[in-house]
């Protein structure tokens, strides 16, 4: 029996339906405004963390009287260290960290206390294959980049003004 691509679609997506999966949509924000406060606005970063928020529908605002919450990023650090050496002494693996201090607060009180939120990759190193290491570890970074954006939205989905 030969089932018709139509038919095959519509099964597909009955099964996956039927399991209680669905597609990653935008988090709901339990605020409509935002103020994003960062010591170097000028990233790549900070940009791809704008375009997120905006595209969860959260309003960035100019000042942080306007805002129902500012989110304040006080340090974005990419480190790279060694991991391993070989016999001869070259290095064979790096790790690769990228760690982000943010704080989210409105006049009364912190929706997100300050914390700092660490990402780690590790990868083999040789040193005949400088070009494609470099690019591997660039692309590294922009994955790190990317998750570390999509973190940050999904804490502030979930972030509630904090008992004092």
């Amino acid at each position: 029996m030969r089932i018709s691509p139509q038919l095959f679609a519509m099964m597909t997506i009955l099964l996956l339906s039927a399991c209680g999966f669905h597609l990653r949509g935008q988090a709901g924000m339990p605020f409509d405004t935002l103020y994003l406060d960062a010591a170097n606005p000028r990233t790549a970063f900070i940009a791809d963390l704008r375009r997120n928020l905006e595209a969860n529908n959260v309003k960035l605002v100019n000042s942080a009287e306007q805002a129902d919450v500012v989110l304040n990023i006080v340090s974005e650090i990419p480190e790279k260290q060694i991991l391993t050496l070989g016999g001869s002494g070259r290095v064979n693996e790096f790790q690769l960290l990228y760690r982000v201090s943010l704080r989210a607060y409105d006049q009364r009180q912190d929706w997100i206390p300050a914390e700092e939120i660490v990402l780690r990759r590790d990868y083999l190193y040789d040193d005949t294959k400088i070009l494609a290491k470099e690019a591997e570890e660039a692309l590294l970074y922009q994955s790190m980049r990317s998750d570390m954006v999509r973190q940050i939205v999904r804490r502030l989905s979930r972030a509630r003004p904090q008992p004092q």
